[in-house]
């Protein structure tokens, strides 16, 4: 064997300035990186633009930049199958789900990692903002540097053999240098405007684009005492705390009693709850999970003061965590506005992040 080999490291390149800039500080430190780019989704948008085409093509910019190799892999079908299904049966359901979160578990860290490995990985990278750290032969998942772009709220469903030779070069980085880094390497992607929203909605409005897998049911639009104050398109179109995009103008009532908000989603009989005013009737203290997924351990006390997350960038709320097997009973110090189900409350311990589950 030919110890004079540098261990590789296959990096999941977007075509943004994140994976660019890890894969430039991954190459300065020595290691023999390659470039892997993921094609997650087919369909074009609605100019008939297919933004993958244009992420590969800055994938190529960058690589040749760097000097590195880079390929592409098709996992559109995996995606459909483990993500986008998922995403649209819970919006049946009347919930809000997170496809991000699904997309690291079921391919960054699935289909993707095992192509890598086939490639030759010793390790893999990306472009998170994020970082880990081994204790006693376990991988831990901790904050980033820069808080405001943490992502270990995506994170939280990876397992430790997923994360395991996992790299992420930002961990220790704010955004302002990495994007000054970018500049230093001579990356074209240098001030590359960053994707936000679901990747495979992109620049559409999100009820059209849903309307093309859930078929509009319009119904009547409610108070909690049964008035009827105007239709919705679709129970599922809306989320807990909604203002904009109602339709609820004006009424008889005084404007002063302010804007008309979401307060449930009644599925079975598509009927939309709103009400105006003080909103506090959507906050809550409490909400449970099932299916928590802890990424080391599962502590020895069934009964943590933690701290949690119920939404990504949201500040960190302090509350009691109680578990029964891997049932998580979650319980805030202040109540929470617009408490959602199908998305994740993501637990910390300090900087490490415990783990997540979907909310009921």
């Amino acid at each position: 064997m030919d110890t004079n080999l540098k261990p590789r490291v296959v990096v999941g390149l977007s075509g943004g300035v994140d994976s660019s800039v890890a894969a430039a500080l991954l190459l300065g430190r020595g290691y023999d990186v390659a470039g892997l780019f993921m094609r997650n989704w087919k369909e074009k948008d609605e100019n008939g633009r297919c933004t993958a085409e244009t992420d590969f093509f800055d994938v190529k910019r960058v690589a040749a930049v760097l000097g590195i190799d880079y390929y592409a892999a098709d996992f559109s079908e995996e995606y459909w199958d483990r993500v986008f299904v998922a995403f649209v049966e819970e919006y049946k359901k009347g919930g809000t789900p997170n496809p991000d979160v699904l997309c690291n578990r079921e391919i960054k860290f699935g289909p993707f990692a095992e192509r890598a490995k086939k490639m030759g990985a010793d390790y893999i990278a990306t472009g998170h903002y994020a970082a880990t750290e081994v204790l006693d032969g376990l991988t831990f998942l901790k904050k980033a540097k820069d808080k405001s772009k943490d992502q270990t709220y995506f994170l939280n469903q990876l397992n430790q053999a997923q994360l395991t030779n996992v790299l992420f070069p930002l961990g220790g980085l704010l955004k302002a240098e990495v994007r000054e880094l970018a500049k230093k390497y001579g990356l074209a992607v240098a001030e590359k405007k960053d994707s936000t929203g679901i990747c495979f909605i992109g620049e559409r409005k999100f009820r059209e684009f849903l309307a093309n897998y859930i078929p509009s049911k319009p119904g009547d639009i409610v108070t909690e005492d049964g008035r009827v104050v105007g239709r919705h398109s679709g129970v599922c179109y809306y989320t807990v705390g909604q203002r904009r995009g109602l339709g609820l103008g004006g009424d008889s009532l005084s404007q002063s009693e302010g804007r008309w908000f979401v307060v449930k989603k009644d599925v079975q009989n598509n009927l939309l709850y709103v009400c105006r005013g003080d909103d506090g009737i959507i906050y809550g203290k409490e909400l449970y999970c099932s299916g928590f997924n802890f990424i080391t351990l599962r502590p020895q006390k069934n009964t943590l003061r933690v701290f949690a997350r119920i939404r990504h960038r949201q500040p960190e709320q302090a509350a009691v965590a109680e578990f029964d097997g891997d049932r998580l009973h979650l319980v805030f110090d202040q109540p929470q506005r617009a408490i959602a189900s199908g998305q994740y409350a993501v637990l910390y311990d300090g900087e490490y992040c415990i783990g997540g589950g979907v909310i009921e």
